[in-house]
């Protein structure tokens, strides 16, 4: 067998599963962007690179006020959202020019959500290829860019 070193993951393997309350709420509440990986603010909005991303890029676009599903979402908090997934579209086609996007929202456990009560909205860049023997085989994903790195380029293009 051969090894994948990825030391980063030690973090979601040792705090994960201590971590109380929403950390979508403590990271728009701590005002320290970078340390929390959030990339833009917008009014009633705001955009934060996944912790355990499903692929390079992959961010979320969330509401600043917790709210569990999309209904509760008032016109405003919906309108932005839809215009910053717009946004983080084009800035990560000109970052990283992805040939594809999935975009998504997952409401309830059932239906993959990891985080139930913060209403959020997905965006994964995709390439031709980025699905390879290792998440099939090994159900391991290799993510080539570390987050802070990632973070970083994100404020040259915003």
């Amino acid at each position: 067998m051969k090894n994948l070193w990825a030391p980063w993951r030690i973090t979601y393997i040792e705090e994960h599963p201590n971590e109380t309350g929403c950390f979508l709420c403590k990271a728009h509440n701590d005002n320290q962007d970078e340390k929390h990986l959030i990339i833009y603010r917008g009014k009633e909005c705001f955009c934060i690179l996944n912790k355990y991303p499903y692929n390079s890029g992959h961010l979320m676009v969330v509401p600043n006020m917790h709210k569990p599903d999309i209904s509760n979402l008032t016109d405003s908090e919906t309108l932005e959202i839809m215009k910053l997934t717009s946004q983080m579209k084009e800035v990560l086609t000109k970052m990283m020019k992805p040939e594809g996007f999935n975009i998504g929202i997952n409401l309830g456990k059932p239906a993959g959500a990891g985080l139930i009560g913060h209403f959020h909205l997905h965006i994964v860049p995709r390439w031709n290829g980025d699905t390879n023997f290792m998440p099939v085989i090994s159900d391991v994903k290799v993510i080539p860019q570390s987050l802070e790195c990632l973070c970083k380029e994100f404020k040259k293009y915003l």
